[in-house]
């Protein structure tokens, strides 16, 4: 239940994007959701392989270079899935910080510290 939750969460988090950001366009609700588990699965199986390979990278630009990964995951899902555009790149890393900024407070919000409790 708190894995559809937390999907849910997400979505909502990437429906508001285009409402903050115009370069960012999503069609439909049901787009929100595709694109939202698509992100969560990017982000589970390629991230922590692109987070490995972009070690050095990361370590010189003080983690900032995380930024530009979950820019290009953000881009590489707006391409994927029909009806989530994104203009640029540069948009793209905009729109993974809007979007990351958006999920955590909606997730602080919503997911009190009652539900970590058995």
């Amino acid at each position: 239940m708190r894995l559809l939750l937390i999907w849910l969460i997400n979505a909502a988090a990437l429906f508001a994007v285009p409402y903050l950001m115009h370069s960012v366009s999503m069609s439909s609700g049901w787009t929100a959701l595709l694109a939202a588990a698509l992100l969560g699965l990017v982000n589970a199986l390629i991230r922590p392989l692109l987070v490995l390979l972009t070690l050095p990278v990361t370590f010189l630009s003080l983690g900032l270079f995380i930024l530009i990964i979950n820019g290009f995951l953000f881009w590489l899902v707006a391409q994927v899935v029909d009806g989530f555009h994104v203009a640029s790149f540069w948009s793209a890393v905009g729109g993974a910080i809007l979007y990351s900024i958006i999920s955590w407070a909606l997730s602080t919000l919503l997911l009190s510290k009652s539900d970590d409790n058995p």
